[in-house]
């Protein structure tokens, strides 16, 4: 049996037995449904070594090639299993420890986030470094066995539920810039930390404030050497796109297909011009797939599919037409809240700006 075939059938068995009440659960915009149950489901998908497939075995995955992790991306999207609560666990810190981590660090960190038990935050972005990470002023202070951390970070996803952030801080006395920034490990639930939830477009919060004040981690807990921690924070990144793109396309495909029945149910799709820009998404979505099967990780399969995600929000809103501009019962339907949400993928991970200069600099190269 082939790993797609194996996940299939694994899928569908459990989200049709033991977890069939966590089936749909979370995404965009949803991030607050079910996190008790889904973080059992992490557990569970943890425990039948569905976590950390790219991992090698001895760290509990699968050593699972790029094919293999697409057709389990795809799968998980096709079974309309619940969003993750571990993919900044998996995807982010946890190859950056294999990559530099010492036989500590791995020992200590790997076995909670392949497990599901622990969850991770990314601590990046502060109010006067976002586009511009280096401008990071966030300090750590070592005092005898420990890095003593203060400063506030923002926009740092799911960090109300998360027992562990990456922080890249500075620790070099009178650097700038690139320079004298490190990457620490620091616990979440102590004193000196204060989570700030911040309200978005849909009223939910997945990402937050995040304040530290005097917050301690042991002086162990830190990836690289001091001041190494730029290069670290750019490999952490570069992990960041990869197979899950093109399961995440199957939710896109699932979305625009309801944009689709949508449009008839209201008689949108009578009007030819709003059938031409259907029948662009669907063209676009299928040479979105192509792309990222060449390159997941390029900054132009990243620019292409959030800039199609936000068109495709703004399609919904107007197949829904009047009735789009209400909440019934003060809830947001499925496509009011893809309207909404999808302007924030022009942003994270990159945002089209950025993704346009590193493409003008680094591809074609021109002049910065």
């Amino acid at each position: 049996m082939s790993l797609r075939e194996e996940a299939r059938a694994w899928l569908e068995e459990q989200l049709s037995t033991t977890f069939a009440h966590v089936r749909g659960l979370g995404g965009p915009g949803r991030e607050h449904e079910g996190h008790a149950a889904r973080h059992a489901w992490e557990r569970h998908l943890g425990k039948a070594r569905w976590t950390c497939l790219s991992w090698p075995e001895e760290y509990g995955g699968r050593a699972a090639d790029l094919a293999g992790q697409i057709a389990f991306y795809e799968e998980y999207a096709r079974a309309d299993a619940p969003a993750r609560v571990g993919h900044i666990g998996e995807g982010l810190i946890g190859p950056t420890i294999l990559e530099f981590g010492t036989a500590e660090q791995k020992a200590r960190f790997l076995p909670g986030i392949q497990s599901g038990e622990e969850l991770w935050c990314q601590g990046y972005s502060e109010p006067e470094a976002g586009s511009d990470l280096a401008n990071v002023q966030t300090r750590a202070e070592i005092s005898g066995d420990e890095w003593v951390v203060t400063g506030q970070k923002v926009w740092t996803s799911l960090a109300h539920v998360a027992d562990w952030c990456f922080v890249l801080c500075r620790t070099g006395k009178g650097d700038e810039k690139h320079r004298g920034l490190s990457y620490l490990l620091v616990p979440m639930d102590q004193p000196g930390v204060e989570v700030r939830p911040i309200v978005q477009l849909t009223g939910t919060s997945e990402f937050n404030e995040v304040f530290f004040d005097g917050a301690r981690t042991a002086a162990g807990n830190i990836l690289g050497a001091p001041g190494d921690g730029w290069r670290v924070a750019m490999a952490t990144l570069g992990y960041e796109r990869g197979a899950s793109t093109l399961g995440q396309q199957i939710g896109f495909r699932r979305e625009l297909q309801k944009v689709i029945e949508t449009a008839g149910r209201t008689g949108a799709a009578r009007d030819p011009v709003l059938r031409d820009r259907l029948v662009q998404a669907w063209l676009e979505l299928e040479v979105m797939r192509l792309n990222a099967l060449r390159d997941p990780q390029s900054p132009i399969t990243k620019l292409y599919w959030s800039e199609w995600h936000r068109r495709l929000g703004e399609l919904a809103q107007e197949t829904l037409g009047r009735a789009g501009l209400v909440a019934e019962g003060g809830e947001l339907g499925d496509l009011q809240r893809l309207y909404l949400f999808s302007r924030a993928d022009t942003i994270y991970a990159g945002s089209s700006e950025i993704q346009r200069n590193l493409i003008a600099e680094r591809t074609l190269g021109l002049p910065r």
